[in-house]
This record gives structure tokens, C-alpha cells and sequence, in this order.
């Protein structure tokens, strides 16, 4: 089987056939250690025993239910996420872009008329659809496939000078990642976060906290926004929701959700019994008492092991990012420093083109980590992230 009949729309040359914890297994009998975690999708890593469980059970009872009527693991997801997050109504949709393209949509109708413009932001990253694609700052994702919505305003990151220009009375909503994920693993700094969340009460527009990537426990906090001590009026979440599962959900603040009514949105997949099932397993997991200490402390680890790489090769210019999400920016791009921890098993992605972003499940061990970080130095003992290499 040699799947030349998949479209040609992504590079990829390893084929995975099983994993276990923060390991993936090849084809060829290879074992690697994931630092890439599905980009972040394998929050629990591979085989987690609650949630496959969780996953059986509920696929022998039943597989899908249309959305026209309830069923239990999507009422229950609901209640959850809302009773964890903020006092709000919850849709649930099948991935990130879906829950941005349903931000989008929700924040207009909310607005109203005179309200169709979105505020987001340079280096932002938002999913491959068309409304998402509209508020993607990189032009190489959008320009081939204008025109895409009008009246998209993009700022420079943790200006608030600019954000204040930009959001006016036709401002919709402001979209932005806590932490952005493809745009370089950029926090958001906590007073530009709180800056704009003012901006938004004072003018109007809602603010959208964007955490398909960077939430769900990912930066150590169950949400990111909770670094800022704020809470959004919509929250996007995806990727590790679902257990490996498809599965996004936007939260919109309960006195919100009053002006969609029955037919303004929907998915016909969205709340699917097993990955909702799957996905109530994950979030006992990461709530389960002492989980989200254990991620902090394997995040603090991780980056002294990285500023300790710094502090020894030039080649590093920067170190960021929080809990187990880092990223590291080279001089000379991290194209060769991915290829190069590939070589030594450890599997990580590049997030732009010169950070290599690193993303191990939150049940990594402490060995592993200590395995990447060795790893990761004999790749920048060989030259690679150098200028002109």
C-alpha cells in the first residue's frame, strides 16, 4: 500500500503505525521520542488507558447521533467545559478552524449589522478555512486563495498603541492566540492581553481568546488566558480536546449566546458521542489533582535544559514559551535542527521558519525530556541553526 492516491498537500515521509506515552513507532521498526505530539493534538500522549477505554464503551453503544437531538457524553462535554471555564453556552464542532470559522460567525451576529470587522494579529495563525484564513496573518497562506472576507486589520503583537487605532465601532471581535503556536511560540505578554480585553469593554467588540493549540493545559494553567487573570467573552479550543479524536469547541459568554437562535450554526458531525466521551476521559485526566503542578514543573525543566543550550551556542537567539510549549529560535533557521533531531529519534516541528517548536505530551517523564535535551545538543554541537550553514 503505497497511498500514492493521497493528495500531494503535505511532506511527509515516515509512516507511524503504533505509539505508547511520549514514543511513536515506524513502518520500519524505528522508535522515536515525540516532541511534535500531533502539534499538539496527543496531549496525553499514545495509548492513554482512560481514554481508549472511554472510546470502546462508547462506541458500543452508539457511534453518531444527528445533532437534532442530545446525546449524553455531548451534554455532559458541555456542562464541563463550561463549568471549568467561564459561565457560558458551548458549541462543539470538529476541529480548530471550524471553532474559528464559528467565533467568527458568533461575534458578528452578536455585533450586528454595523459590526463585520475583525482585529488580529501579525504572525496570528487560525486554521485553513476561509474565515480563518482571512484573520492568518502570513500572506503564503492566504494570498493564493483571495478573496477571502474583507475588513481584517492586523496589528503588530503587544502594540497597544496600534490595537486602539485598529478597533473602531465596526469591530466585530479581536481575535488573538494566547500563545501564538505557528507564528513562533509567542506568549502573549499579560498586560497586552489585559490592554486589549480593555480596548474591547470600552469600544464595544468582543475579545476572543484563541487556544487551539496553547490551551487545555498545555502551558500549565488549564486555559492560557488564566495567566492574564481575565476571562474572554469566546474561547476556541480543539486539538487535544477529543483524546486524538476530532473534536473543537467555542465557549461564548452566557449573556451572549442569547442572540443565536436555532439555525444560525450547526455541524453534522460536531459533538460526536465518542470523541465528547473521549474527550470527558482527557479532561478528568488534566484535572485530576496535581496533573497541571507536574506539567509546570516538566515545562521549568525543559527550559533551563534550553537556556542552558543557549547560554553554549550562539546559534540560539531566543528561548519562550510556557509550560510544555517551546519554542527555540535559531539564526540560521531550524529546518536542518528538525532534520537533525529526526536523526537522533526525536520528532519536532519547525513553527515558522527559523523556531523549532517543541510540543512533548504532558505526560512526558523527566528521562525523556533529558533524552531531547541531549538529543538536541549533539544537533547544535554539529552546526546546525547557524547562519549561512
Amino acid at each position: 500500500m503505497s497511498g500514492d492516491a493521497l493528495l500531494g498537500v503535505y511532506e511527509r515521509d515516515l509512516t507511524v503505525v503504533s505509539g505508547k506515552g511520549a514514543k511513536l513507532f515506524a513502518a520500519d521498526g524505528r522508535c522515536y521520542l515525540d516532541f511534535a505530539c500531533g502539534v499538539g493534538v496527543n496531549g496525553l500522549g499514545y495509548g492513554d488507558k482512560a481514554v481508549i477505554k472511554a472510546i470502546r464503551e462508547q462506541a458500543g453503544k452508539i457511534v453518531h447521533v444527528s445533532n437534532l437531538y442530545h446525546s449524553l457524553p455531548g451534554a455532559e462535554l458541555a456542562d464541563k467545559l463550561a463549568s471549568l471555564a467561564f459561565p457560558s453556552k458551548v458549541f462543539l464542532c470538529n476541529s480548530g478552524t471550524e471553532a474559528v470559522e464559528a467565533a467568527l460567525k458568533f461575534a458578528r451576529r452578536v455585533g450586528g449589522p454595523g459590526r463585520t470587522e475583525f482585529v488580529a494579529f501579525e504572525r496570528g495563525f487560525h486554521g485553513r478555512t476561509m474565515g480563518a484564513l482571512s484573520i492568518t496573518w502570513n500572506a503564503k497562506y492566504r494570498e493564493p486563495f483571495g478573496p477571502l472576507i474583507p475588513g481584517v486589520r492586523f496589528c503588530p503583537w503587544n502594540d497597544l498603541a496600534a490595537a486602539a487605532e485598529a478597533i473602531t465601532e465596526r469591530t466585530a471581535a479581536v481575535v488573538i492566540e494566547t500563545v501564538q503556536g505557528e507564528g513562533g511560540v509567542r506568549p502573549a505578554p499579560v498586560a497586552f492581553l489585559q490592554g486589549l480585553k480593555k480596548l474591547c469593554e470600552e469600544r464595544g467588540a468582543l475579545f476572543v481568546a484563541e487556544e487551539v493549540q496553547c490551551g487545555l493545559g498545555r502551558t500549565g494553567k488549564l486555559f492560557a488566558y488564566e495567566h492574564a487573570g481575565l476571562a474572554p467573552d469566546l474561547l476556541t479550543l480543539a486539538k487535544p480536546l477529543g483524546g486524538g479524536l476530532p473534536l473543537g469547541a467555542v465557549l461564548i459568554r452566557e449573556e451572549l449566546a442569547a442572540a443565536l437562535h436555532p439555525g444560525d450554526h450547526g455541524s453534522t458531525f460536531g459533538g460526536n458521542p465518542v470523541a465528547a466521551a473521549a474527550s470527558l476521559a482527557v479532561l478528568a485526566r488534566l484535572t485530576a489533582p496535581g496533573f497541571l503542578d507536574n506539567v509546570t514543573r516538566r515545562g521549568e525543566q525543559l527550559f533551563r535544559g534550553l537556556r542552558a543550550l543557549k547560554k553554549k551556542h550562539p546559534q540560539i537567539v531566543d528561548v519562550r514559551g510556557l509550560g510544555l510549549m517551546a519554542g527555540v529560535q535559531f539564526a540560521g533557521g531550524s529546518g536542518d535542527v528538525v532534520k537533525g533531531l529526526r536523526q537522533r529519534d526525536v520528532l519536532a516541528t519547525k513553527a515558522g521558519d527559523d523556531v523549532l517548536r517543541l510540543l512533548p505530551p504532558l505526560v512526558v517523564k523527566p528521562g525523556e525530556i533529558k533524552t531531547a535535551l541531549e538529543a538536541l545538543g549533539a544537533v547544535l554541537e554539529g552546526g546546525a541553526g547557524v547562519a549561512g550553514a
